[in-house]
């Protein structure tokens, strides 16, 4: 996993629960393993763990088989900023 610059709480959640899902594992499930609670889990997968600890973020990622890694920002844009701007342009040209 990638986590960018910019990646707020709410994409980083998104993120977490899609690994969670693919992988089959139920919230319920992983916040036992990890001793942690189902709506701390949940908070962390909505976006809103702003209150939760990185430890806590990073405890989910492990279990998952991820980690969280800080990486220089390449001066080129990633794909989903390239899509982001296709998709503003369009909605930008379509207004008119």
């Amino acid at each position: 996993m990638i986590i960018r610059w910019g990646m707020d709480f709410l994409e980083l959640g998104q993120q977490i629960r899609q690994l969670r899902q693919q992988q089959g594992i139920t919230q319920q499930l992983l916040a036992e393993h990890l001793q942690i609670s189902r709506v701390t889990l949940n908070s962390i997968e909505t976006g809103r763990a702003g209150d939760v600890g990185i430890r806590k973020v990073m405890k989910v990622l492990d279990y998952l088989g991820f980690e969280l890694s800080i990486r220089e920002k390449s001066p080129l844009p990633t794909l989903e900023e390239l899509h982001a701007a296709v998709l503003a342009e369009r909605h930008r040209v379509n207004k008119f």
